[in-house]
């Protein structure tokens, strides 16, 4: 299976809002940490393109509840357009493999960071059965400036030692 195209299930059991911003705040802490050096201000995005990471996301997740695949997919870089061919066939792996993000009820935006390399945007979403997943979105910088999301990865909220 493609690397950019993985996700996580395992959830113990569900973690109130509060607490899992706790959880992504330390994932983040932890990703922007690991196997690099500390992190330096050219580790921090831009205003520019935090917003415009930021509003791929947004446009991506609205088009995706309004079963828009056409635009959902346009906001898919390359290699994911190239790996699903056609937007029903995204579509399709959206709604069986990242149903959390399909109908999510709440997405909670938290700040864009840099690991290995690339710019990620964390998500705390409540999915519709109400158990809370961090949604790491892979962003990649087009040739023409513009940004598209090279990948997803879902992580299931759960409590240290549950």
């Amino acid at each position: 299976m493609n690397r950019r195209c993985r996700r996580v299930r395992s959830a113990r059991r569900a973690l109130p809002a509060g607490l899992c911003a706790v959880l992504c705040t330390g994932l983040c802490a932890a990703l922007l940490t690991l196997g690099s050096a500390p992190a330096r201000a050219a580790e921090t995005p831009s205003a520019a393109d935090a917003a415009a990471i930021r509003r791929v996301v947004e446009r991506q997740l609205a088009a995706i509840r309004r079963d828009d695949g056409a635009e959902a997919f346009s906001y898919a870089a390359p290699a994911i357009q190239q790996q699903f061919v056609t937007p029903e066939a995204f579509m399709r792996m959206v709604r069986d493999g990242y149903r959390p993000v399909y109908r999510p009820r709440q997405v909670i935006f938290q700040d864009v960071l840099l690991h290995n390399g690339e710019w990620v945007q964390p998500l705390l979403v409540t999915a519709e059965d109400g158990r809370v997943v961090i949604a790491l979105y892979e962003m990649e910088r087009q040739p023409d400036a513009t940004w598209r999301v090279s990948g997803v990865l879902l992580l299931a909220a759960q409590a240290q030692g549950a």
